[in-house]
């Protein structure tokens, strides 16, 4: 039997959940810190899957992070 692995070359062995894409949001609200980074309302931000944590404000999703775990600014 043959069986596909996800390792690499130095024998690193790849779990699915590394292989995931990370997610897109847009920016509603920022702290100082966030300003620091460049960040501005409204810029649409790219972050991993579980950087952040979710909360819910009048039936609206909302995903509160720390300017650190976004990855980059699309611009």
């Amino acid at each position: 039997m043959l069986f596909e692995t996800n390792t690499t070359a130095s024998g690193l062995i790849i779990p699915d959940s590394a292989k995931e894409k990370p997610l897109e949001g847009k920016v509603i609200a920022l702290g100082k810190k966030a300003v620091k980074a460049g960040i501005k309302e409204g810029d649409k931000v790219v972050f991993p899957k579980f950087g952040g944590t979710e909360i819910t404000i009048d039936g609206t999703e909302y995903l509160i992070m720390s300017s650190k775990n976004i990855l980059g600014v699309m611009r």
